[in-house]
């Protein structure tokens, strides 16, 4: 887990937050924003992932090279 997985968490609960708030109070601008929100955390999550991949990988080919 880094940092983006962390920021992209929150955001799509802000992002929650936002789009009941917006249902709630029939403010269909702010559910829309809720809707992004969630999915700019959802791409900030996947680009942890890559950034975890890209790491372990790293990591793999340095073992290999040590062995």
């Amino acid at each position: 887990m880094n940092k983006d997985h962390v920021k992209g968490t929150a955001e799509k609960v802000k992002g929650k937050a936002n789009e009941v708030a917006g249902k709630v109070t029939g403010n269909k601008s702010q559910e829309l924003k809720g809707d992004l929100q969630q999915g700019a955390g959802e791409a900030r999550k996947k680009m942890g992932d890559v950034k975890d991949a890209a790491r372990k990988a790293s990591d793999d080919d340095l073992d290999e090279t040590r062995e």
